[in-house]
């Protein structure tokens, strides 16, 4: 039976994703704080995506709104999402994240004027009950979300509105997209760090050499991997197999780093996931693009 390549690619880069968690909070076990590490870990990815990014400057230079929307909303969605692993519980940050589906239903609505049918409103009330759940369900209302949580719900936001640019943008250059994603996550969180949100530690040379190799070869290549089997499958199939990032991360927490849900906490995260899985079921048409 011949392998299915996007698939399979797109099925290695979700695990990736997934398994982030270890390597960020490995470094921070070593002192390196949130910041700093993303600020080095993402950052070299966008220097290696930079040349490509200028050359292909003629291509999406008429597209300058939906570049700067990109680098930001991009640049924030990486810095909340490595912040929130860094210093929050993996499972509970992961599916917080995952409120991808309401957020990107809503945004679509509101910028892309998309029309919103009924399963779509059912899976955002899905994903928003299940997220009132996580967070405690009517406990919430005793003491507010911590920061952690609402970074993990930043990022989540954050990557759903930089997917809607991405998709008001489809005939921009995919790798321009990704390397000005990275590089506006590099000027966030060195611009956080010029105004002392966290000092830059002192690193030794093997562990900076780690964090290097960890952007150079795990974040590049989940990134690559992602988005280059997304352009060879219908939007519908790719949004259900990148649910397995969300797998992998809250299977990989519980066996390796001993986390567990509360029965509250696990019934909202499917919640999460049946959203995830209506408004995958939802998605239409191709989402090739220029490489």
């Amino acid at each position: 039976m011949p392998i299915n390549m996007p698939v399979f690619v797109l099925l290695i880069g979700s695990v990736l994703w997934g398994l982030t968690w270890i390597p960020l909070k490995f470094f921070n076990q070593q002192g390196i704080d949130g910041i700093p590490l993303t600020l080095i870990a993402y950052g070299i990815v966008g220097l290696i995506l930079l040349p490509i990014t200028i050359k292909q400057y003629p291509l999406w230079r008429v597209a300058k709104r939906n570049i700067c929307l990109i680098f930001i909303l991009g640049g924030t969605a990486n810095l909340a999402f490595a912040v929130a692993m860094v210093y929050g519980d993996v499972i509970r940050v992961m599916v917080l994240f995952y409120l991808l589906p309401a957020w990107g239903v809503l945004g679509g609505k509101i910028f892309l004027k998309e029309e919103i049918d009924k399963t779509r409103w059912i899976a955002v009330l899905l994903a928003l009950s299940g997220a009132f759940l996580v967070l405690g369900g009517f406990q919430l209302f005793d003491s507010a979300p911590s920061w952690i949580d609402l970074v993990a719900l930043a990022s989540g936001f954050a990557l759903s509105m930089n997917n809607i640019a991405f998709r008001a943008s489809a005939d921009l250059p995919v790798m321009s997209k990704i390397g000005m994603q990275f590089i506006g996550t590099f000027a966030l969180a060195g611009l956080l760090l010029l105004f002392q949100v966290q000092s830059m530690p002192a690193i030794s040379g093997e562990n900076l050499g780690m964090v290097i190799a960890f952007g150079v070869i795990w974040l590049f290549a989940a990134a690559m991997a992602t988005q280059w089997a997304i352009t060879k499958m219908e939007v519908s199939r790719a949004s259900i197999l990148i649910i397995l990032e969300l797998v992998t991360a809250v299977l990989s927490a519980m066996w390796i780093g001993n986390e567990q849900l509360s029965l509250l906490e696990t019934f909202g995260g499917l919640l999460i996931i049946i959203a995830a899985v209506l408004e995958a079921f939802r998605g239409d048409g191709s989402s090739k693009q220029t490489i």
